[in-house]
This record gives structure tokens, C-alpha cells and sequence, in this order.
């Protein structure tokens, strides 16, 4: 199985904290946790976000995450795709760390930055990720910061990018939640969009099972089954937990509960394989 949206270290965005007192641990806890968590949930592949605003020696914001992968079987990264820093000698050094086949994709903030996936300080990552053929994935829906500006995350607007760059693929991270239905329209669209149900519900294992919580979860997984079929492409789908924010086992079982078992194959392996070329 493929985890296509993990953390292992935090995301240091505006207005966000750590995400989970985990994330501020010693590398070999984080790592010890997370290889846990792969066997509990039969997790062999795990892609890791990187974190904004790192230093100019580090410009995808994962060089704590390469050092990690010494320690953890499966564990890929992320690179940030920042907008405000798409001078010439910045994407110089992106492009050199690109070159060095250690990325599997790139990720922009929206909402968290305020700015919309056809800013022209997005267009030269666009570039880069088609000439490396990398997906360029997009946080789209609700926040962890009050600072964030959420009609910049709104999954609609991803739709410009993905006419205007068609050699590009796009993933919808969250599947755009709340914003699930116009996420689905998007991917069923676009042949160039696909969408990962990572952090659709978060908390402790504990919170997967509590009564007073479960006609919450019904009610999330019914809109994500709906937004499955409006979709129609089940080859677009990819599953990720968000982890640490959600128990692997516990998320794996709540998105398997939601999506029907014909294509689990597609949503837990393959699709992601195909996607990152794992």
C-alpha cells in the first residue's frame, strides 16, 4: 500500500504550529513512530511534504526528509513550490535538486499562501514539472491556520491551471474538503487532475470509534462515496492519511469503508505507483 500525503517533519507555513507535538521530536522518534504506523497499516510507501520558507540551501524545503529516508524504507519527499520565490537563481537551485531524481513531486500551499494556482510566481514550477515529469500538487480546502485565506483554497480554481497546462498532472490534495463535489467535478473534467483523500477526519485512534463521533464519520464517508461516483474516474484517486494527524490503520479502514472494494487496488496501490512512478 501507497501513503501519497504524510508528514515527518512540520510544514512551518504561516499561522501553522508543528501540527503534532510528534513532528518537534527527535528523528529517530518521528522515524521510529512512523515505521510503526507503515506496518501496523501495511503502508510500503510513504510520500512526505516538505516544509515553506527553508533556508536557500535547502529551496524544495526537504532535506530533512532525504536524511530520513537512511532511516525509513519507502519514505519519498515532497518538495514546497513557493510563488514568492521563483527568481531565476532560486529555481536554478530547485532544478538542481530536481535533477537529482530525489523528488516525487511538488506541492503548493493555497489558502495558506494568498495566492491562486495561475500566479505567475507558480508558472515557472509549472515548467519544471513538466519537463521532470512530476505531479504538482495543490492543498486545497480547509486550514490549519486562522491566518489563511480560504478562497485561495478552493479546488475550482485548479481547474484554470489544469486547461492551461495540460502536459501537467495535478492532484487536489484533501479532495478539496468541504469543497468535495466541485473537487470531483474537477478531476472528472480534467484528464490531468487527480485527487488524494488525505485529512478528511483527524484524531487519535480513540476518535475513529467513539460513538458520539460516528454519525460525523458516516455522514464524511457518504460525501466522499458520492463524490467518488459524480467523479467517474477511479483512476484518479489516490489514498493518503495525513499522518500524524490520523492513525494509518484506523484511516486506512475509514477510507476503505467509504470507496468500494472493486477499487481499492486502484486507490491503495496502484493509482499512486502509476502517479510517482514508485
Amino acid at each position: 500500500m501507497i501513503d501519497a500525503h504524510i508528514h515527518i517533519m512540520p510544514p512551518r507555513l504561516p499561522g501553522v504550529g508543528c501540527l503534532s507535538p510528534l513532528l518537534e521530536a527527535p528523528p529517530t522518534v518521528r522515524t521510529d513512530a512512523l515505521r510503526r504506523e507503515m506496518q501496523a497499516a501495511d503502508v510500503r510507501h510513504v510520500l512526505a511534504m516538505g516544509c515553506w520558507n527553508a533556508p536557500e540551501d535547502d529551496p524544495l524545503g526537504i532535506a530533512e526528509i532525504l536524511a530520513l529516508t537512511r532511516l525509513v524504507s519507502g519514505l519519498f519527499a515532497i518538495g514546497v513550490a513557493d510563488p514568492t520565490r521563483s527568481d531565476p537563481e532560486h529555481l536554478r537551485r530547485v532544478e538542481a535538486v530536481l535533477a537529482t531524481k530525489q523528488v516525487r513531486a511538488l506541492k503548493g500551499y493555497l489558502g495558506y499562501l494568498p495566492y491562486a494556482p495561475d500566479h505567475p510566481g507558480y508558472r515557472p514550477y509549472y515548467e519544471l514539472a513538466e519537463r521532470y515529469q512530476l505531479p504538482m500538487i495543490f492543498h486545497t480546502g480547509d486550514t490549519y491556520s486562522p491566518c489563511a485565506k480560504l478562497r485561495y483554497a478552493q479546488p475550482l480554481l485548479v481547474d484554470d491551471v489544469a486547461v492551461d497546462h495540460p502536459k501537467v498532472k495535478f492532484v487536489l490534495a484533501h479532495l478539496g474538503n468541504p469543497w468535495l463535489t466541485d473537487a470531483a467535478e474537477v478531476v472528472y473534467k480534467n484528464v490531468n487532475v487527480w485527487a488524494d483523500l488525505s485529512g478528511l477526519v483527524v484524531g487519535d485512534a480513540g476518535s475513529f470509534t467513539a460513538a458520539e463521533r460516528q454519525e460525523m464519520l458516516e455522514e464524511t464517508r457518504q460525501a466522499l462515496r458520492r463524490a467518488f461516483r459524480y467523479a467517474e474516474r477511479p483512476n484518479r484517486f489516490l489514498y493518503g492519511s495525513d499522518w500524524p494527524l490520523a492513525p494509518m490503520a484506523a484511516y486506512r479502514a475509514f477510507i476503505a469503508a467509504a470507496i468500494p472494494e472493486l477499487y481499492h487496488a486502484l486507490i491503495f496501490v496502484d493509482n499512486a505507483r502509476a502517479l510517482f512512478r514508485i
